[in-house]
């Protein structure tokens, strides 16, 4: 029998910041670019500048000390040598530091779970879902760290986690348009990585992709999800020319919960350039559309549902920030504010998929979105996929191969005004299978999702 379980305590986020503090201090610094940083570029760590200031001696005896520092300097072979250590040695600390955060905030959130049936199944069906689905995860993480096309981990903010993978077009002839991502995972467990088959796939098709990591609980609540989703959306839209990205064709993805922090990430920039005149970062003018996959844009009428599906009402609410705060993260609602039909008219073309046999988010959550879009005045199309669940879209269809729906749909949008574009998608081969359909209709059986 599950017990409701009382709000986080001051020790809890007490240890929640002290472990975000060790993280920030790992990736921070004085003198970090605006610019994009690739992940070798952080600091380095402390015992490097240990190593560094030590005297370096011969046993050789007369002038030697000399002759070895001299050498040190100026011999290319062991600087290149040190750099690479030094290198080598960064990545090491930071690794470290993130998981020994990871680590604690993992067992803090299952203290905070308590012991349920629900969610304990839940972890169970994840496990066996993703073993079924490890032939193609294998593969799409062979490409992850090892294509050259694919750049990890560039910093676009200060916070823990605010980094951001680049997925680009083999073809750089000429400025390619470009897709910001958000990924899902119930708020919990996003990770930037989630995205990569999505990367893959778009960036095949000459759509340069950025998929955007941010906090998850319990490391953050909602308000830090949106921020870091909208930091990372400013990161994009006044670095992504340097990477060889058109300006004028950015688009916005969100992903279940990921299309539920970036449509609210999305608003707030609406209301904000609707305000006092406040300086902003971005403009929701540079995004050209936005789509939705799989997401959930009223949480006040989604908190019972997600209680009976193992995502509990205590912790949901801890991470909406209370049950005051619902209505302010619910698009739904905040667009039927008659004080914000300005806000409203100046988003970009919204388009929500969604698929009708999605039990974890039902598809009537993008129905009555776009209803209320569109009658406050917003431009929204709605399309629905019959018989596709809440992974089907996302995971189940890339890993099959061939035309995928949801794809071929988003490239139509996006591409709509470029005839090559178009004429290179029809001759393209189809994208090959990366897991047996027999695997993949267990997997979709077992879904926990």
């Amino acid at each position: 029998m599950q017990t409701e379980l009382p709000p986080l305590s001051p020790s809890w986020r007490d240890g929640a910041k002290e472990a975000e503090a060790l993280l920030s201090s790992s990736f921070s610094s004085s003198s970090l670019p605006t610019a994009a940083v690739a992940e070798d570029a952080n600091p380095e760590a402390p015992i490097l500048h240990l190593l560094r200031s030590a005297p370096i001696t011969s046993t050789g005896g007369g002038g030697g000390e000399r002759r070895m520092r001299r050498r040190a300097v100026s011999d290319p072979c062991i600087s290149s040598s040190a750099s690479h250590r030094r290198s080598f040695r960064g990545d090491v600390t930071r690794a470290a530091a993130e998981t020994f955060l990871l680590t604690r905030l993992a067992l803090t959130l299952l203290r905070y779970l308590g012991v349920g049936y629900r969610w304990i199944t839940k972890f169970l069906a994840l496990s066996c879902y993703a073993i079924l689905l490890m032939p193609g995860f294998l593969q799409v993480g062979y490409y992850y760290f090892f294509s050259s096309q694919v750049r990890r981990s560039i910093v676009y903010g200060e916070k823990p986690r605010n980094r951001l993978d680049l997925y680009l077009p083999a073809d750089s002839d000429d400025v390619k348009p470009v897709a910001a991502f958000v990924t899902g995972g119930a708020w919990i467990i996003g990770y930037k990585a989630w995205g990569a088959l999505l990367g893959k796939r778009l960036s095949e098709r000459g759509i340069i992709v950025a998929c955007i990591d941010y906090r998850n609980f319990p490391q953050g609540t909602i308000s830090n999800m949106v921020e870091d989703v909208s930091l990372g959306i400013s990161f994009v839209c006044n670095n992504i020319a340097s990477y060889g990205g058109d300006t004028n064709r950015i688009y916005l993805i969100g992903q279940s919960a990921g299309a539920h922090i970036s449509s609210c990430a999305l608003l707030d920039q609406a209301i904000k350039e609707c305000g006092e005149g406040e300086n902003a970062a971005w403009s929701v003018s540079q995004i050209k559309a936005y789509f939705g996959i799989s997401g959930g844009y009223n949480i006040l009428n989604l908190v019972d549902h997600f209680h009976r599906r193992g995502l509990y009402r205590s912790i949901f609410l801890s991470i909406m920030e209370g049950e005051q705060s619902l209505w302010r993260f619910s698009p739904e609602v905040v667009v039927q504010d008659s004080s914000v039909t300005h806000a409203v008219s100046l988003l970009p073309h919204v388009i929500l998929f969604h698929g009708t046999s999605d039990y974890s988010i039902p598809s009537i959550a993008s129905k009555t979105f776009a209803d209320a879009l569109r009658s406050n005045g917003a431009r929204v199309d709605l399309v629905l996929y019959e018989g596709k669940t809440h992974t089907d879209l996302f995971l189940q269809d890339p890993l099959r191969g061939g035309r995928d729906e949801l794809l071929e749909d988003i490239f139509g949008v996006i591409h709509a005004d470029d005839a090559a574009a178009h004429a290179i998608n029809v001759v393209k081969p189809p994208a090959r299978r990366l897991v047996p359909e027999c695997m993949l209709s267990l997997a979709r059986s077992i879904s926990p999702f």
